[in-house]
């Protein structure tokens, strides 16, 4: 990766940071370019065969959810009699799709964006439902809502496009990938289309990234990228996905080994002390488990913890496991927030001794992976799993986590 780094070119100069911020999950006033390409990995690392389903669940993980919940245990029937209970698992939903998606700032305008983030989180809950239950309803339903937008939506516009088109595409490639491979009753036809929509309309608006923005934006775009590759068997949009990821986690999570402050995003041009602590929103003292958005609020760290887990997930079924190499950073930020949010106060040093939290529904898939199949001892993260399950859904892109992830060993 060393190499890859040189290989960059830094493309633009970090402008002064306002006070407006766009949607939630936005970035902030950046003066920029458009994104350059991501260049070419310099090893191919995209698996010699897709595994399916592969997209954040595998077909042992989603064996081992049915068999709990089938057997009543705990926490998957709470957890399962959570989602089963939701509106978006209801059997009468009708989808509400739009040609053009319009996010602006601050929700404003909101044509037809949280109509599609909702639609595609029901796609995946429905395809949980089908595979827990073999209930062909259900995944008559997720492919009623999946092929009602692949026939209709062509683009999204304005400022939060980009992020408006990962968190959708986060949930349509999960809910796609169940449904499509495991005898869910799709049609030739409707896989196709939607397989078109996922490379035109999707997979452009996040493939290269968004380098200046907040790290949520560029990972939740990863999560969708490397989801959208699996799906489409995309070597090419696999390995530019895996690149980005592990160039904007060190960026987004720090640990002391990075030196005095944290690193810059690659191709951002964010790079000298000054220019990190804003970018960091004012934060001057680096510790261990600290991110980015830390001092913005806990609930865009969650994001970007959620995505960085759920992406890890989603390259390990497919032979490429980035948890030893991200594992560190992620156990200690997990362990930082939790502490925070469990509610012990904030010391002066830590955003001025303010912190605003809501971290969300996010740690259940990063806990499971470090310390049930790793074998790390995370006392605070546990803490905070087992306090708040089942873990729900945030409506934007992360849905089900216990359900999916608590004690999963597959």
């Amino acid at each position: 990766m060393t190499a890859l780094h040189r290989r960059r070119t830094i493309v633009a100069a970090l402008a002064s940071i306002t006070a407006s911020f766009l949607l939630v999950g936005a970035s902030p006033t950046f003066a920029e370019p458009a994104p350059a390409a991501i260049p070419a990995p310099a090893a191919a690392l995209a698996p010699p065969t897709f595994t399916h389903p592969g997209v954040y669940v595998s077909r042992g993980q989603l064996d081992f959810v049915r068999g709990k919940v089938q057997a009543g245990a705990q926490p998957w029937k709470a957890a399962y009699d959570q989602m089963n209970g939701h509106a978006l698992a209801s059997l009468s939903r009708n989808p509400k799709p739009r040609a053009v998606v319009e996010c602006g700032p601050y929700s404003n305008p909101n044509l037809g964006c949280t109509d599609e983030r909702q639609d595609a989180i029901a796609a995946f809950t429905n395809a949980l439902n089908w595979y827990i239950t073999r209930d062909q309803r259900y995944a008559t339903k997720a492919i009623q809502i999946m092929d009602a937008w692949s026939a209709t939506i062509r683009d999204h516009t304005n400022s939060n496009a980009p992020l408006q088109t990962a968190w959708a595409g986060v949930s349509w490639a999960k809910a796609a990938e169940i449904i499509r491979h495991t005898g869910g009753g799709w049609s030739a036809a409707g896989v196709t289309r939607f397989s078109t929509m996922l490379r035109n309309v999707y997979l452009p608006k996040v493939i290269n990234g968004h380098a200046t923005s907040n790290g949520n934006w560029e990972l939740t775009m990863m999560e969708a990228a490397i989801g959208i590759a699996v799906f489409l068997e995309d070597r090419s949009a696999y390995d530019r996905a895996v690149t980005k990821f592990r160039q904007r986690v060190p960026a987004f999570l720090y640990v002391t080994g990075d030196g005095a402050y944290a690193k810059g995003p690659v191709g951002s041009g964010i790079d000298t002390r000054e220019e990190i602590i804003r970018y960091w929103h004012n934060q001057s003292t680096f510790v261990d488990g600290l991110s980015q958005e830390t001092c913005r609020d806990f609930t865009h760290t969650g994001y970007g913890l959620a995505s960085i887990a759920n992406f890890a997930e989603t390259t390990r079924h497919q032979g490429q496991d980035l948890y030893p190499e991200i594992g560190d950073r992620l156990r200690h930020a997990l362990g930082f927030h939790a502490k925070y949010e469990l509610g012990e106060a904030a010391p002066s040093w830590l955003c001025g001794g303010t912190i605003k939290r809501g971290v969300g529904p996010v740690s259940e898939v990063g806990y499971n992976a470090l310390a049930n199949r790793m074998g790390h001892t995370m006392a605070n993260t546990q803490r905070l799993v087992e306090s708040r399950r089942p873990a729900g859904t945030n409506i934007l892109f992360v849905a089900w986590q216990t359900l999916t992830h608590a004690n999963n060993p597959a």
